[in-house]
């Protein structure tokens, strides 16, 4: 048997034994998730254009990515406090509000690229399109990641960093036929 099909028969045996993910496991999933959400709607305000300078634009996806996050936390709490049948305490909340703010920082790195760009001589457009291709580089290492974190076989791991690629790919070519 190839190392590929042992993995998957691997992966295979534990899901079919039930495994659960852990709380530990859960929640790096949950995180992994949330960055590769994060760039994804950071790319899709970048491909968009959503401002006239580098400086407006990079506003833009933080401020879009907070309401996002917002939206996402409130949804949790609403739907908590009806599975809870209760209100929540305090701490609750806190907790509650401390999670999924990879949505958020997964951004960072693409608008350090967006601003070096414009900073090292690119006009708005090069900028942009600098911080897509670092963006889609990152998306596709993520999905390689992810691949590898599930013990995919090479070929699955390859696809799976081209699948995760593709959004960026996506936003270039929106990009480009926007602008």
């Amino acid at each position: 048997m190839s190392d590929e099909a042992a993995a998957g028969s691997h992966l295979s045996r534990r899901r079919l034994r039930g495994h659960q993910l852990s709380g530990r496991e859960l929640s790096e999933e949950t995180k992994l998730a949330n960055g590769i959400y994060g760039i994804i709607v950071g790319t899709g305000v970048m491909a968009s254009g959503g401002g006239s300078s580098v400086g407006q634009l990079a506003v833009a996806v933080i401020v879009t990515l907070l309401v996002y996050w917002l939206a996402e936390r409130y949804a949790h709490v609403m739907a908590r406090r009806i599975k809870l049948g209760r209100s929540q305490t305090g701490r609750e909340l806190v907790r509650e509000l401390s999670d999924g703010w990879e949505l958020v920082t997964a951004s960072y790195l693409p608008l350090l690229v967006l601003v070096a760009a414009n900073l090292l001589g690119a006009d708005l457009t090069g900028s942009v399109v600098s911080a897509l291709v670092f963006s889609t580089a990152l998306l596709s290492f993520s999905g390689w990641r992810v691949g590898r974190q599930a013990e995919f076989g090479l070929v699955q791991r390859l696809l799976s960093a081209v699948t995760a690629g593709a959004f960026g790919v996506v936003m270039i070519v929106l990009q480009s036929t926007l602008h």
